[in-house]
């Protein structure tokens, strides 16, 4: 990008800590403690996502994740038939140009570099196509507001919920990196909120952790997140 601005919203392209493994397939035990990070069945989470505080400020960032990337939302492959399921449900959401950029590249896209994406506006700041901006600025996730509206059963693509985690298979997809990403200057106003609630990342992730993992890694991960506070203040 020649501007050198970071186009899309969600995640970044920058890991803040980044978990690599041997080239040939792991099995890992149950659980494991390993600096700096915490492994579960096969899925390693930096020790940041326990570590770390964290409370969206949308007041003060504006939903601007949804605009801010190198890219569109990534999506999983059963994230695609979801979207293809419910566009006509949220499309009267949509501004006229964003449908316009739809009906031009389709409803997704491939990106050499994150598989899957939401396709970006180029006329709005690179702006999520399902995303839409308010009077005040504050930008929505269209799918978001028709499953709050009750028009749709699904939320949001996972990648969006989980923000700022961004959850990546390893190279050989036996093993999944999860790693805390907040944005340095937009994330900002979120991370002194979290600072100020004393709300673990995970804690504020909570519902969208259980979405992709299920309750039992919830679990095992606050049993770890309550050993690891428990340890720190004796």
């Amino acid at each position: 990008n020649p501007s050198g601005k970071k186009r899309l919203a969600r995640p970044a392209k920058k890991v803040h800590r980044a978990f690599d493994l041997p080239s040939k397939k792991t099995t890992f035990p149950e659980i494991i403690y390993l600096c700096p990070m915490i492994v579960i069945d096969n899925i390693l989470i930096s020790d940041e996502v326990i570590e770390k505080r964290f409370v969206c400020d949308l007041g003060k960032c504006k939903g601007g994740c949804c605009e801010d990337g190198d890219a569109g939302a990534p999506l999983a492959k059963d994230e695609l038939a979801m979207v293809d399921k419910y566009y006509e449900k949220i499309k009267s959401y949509l501004p006229a140009d964003a449908i316009a950029e739809i009906e031009r590249k389709g409803l997704y896209e491939y990106n050499d570099e994150f598989g899957w994406v939401t396709p970006t506006l180029p006329s709005d700041n690179e702006i999520c196509v399902y995303a839409y901006r308010e009077r005040d600025g504050m930008i929505k996730c269209a799918f978001e507001q028709a499953y709050y509206d009750g028009l749709i059963s699904w939320k949001k693509p996972i990648s969006c919920h989980l923000y700022p985690i961004i959850a990546k298979s390893g190279v050989h997809g036996d093993y999944e990196r999860v790693n805390y990403e907040p944005r340095e200057q937009m994330c900002k106003p979120a991370c002194q909120l979290g600072e100020e609630l004393k709300v673990p990342v995970y804690k504020f992730l909570k519902e969208p952790l259980i979405r992709k993992y299920g309750e039992e890694f919830y679990e095992t991960l606050d049993a770890i997140a309550t050993g690891y506070f428990d340890e720190n203040e004796k």
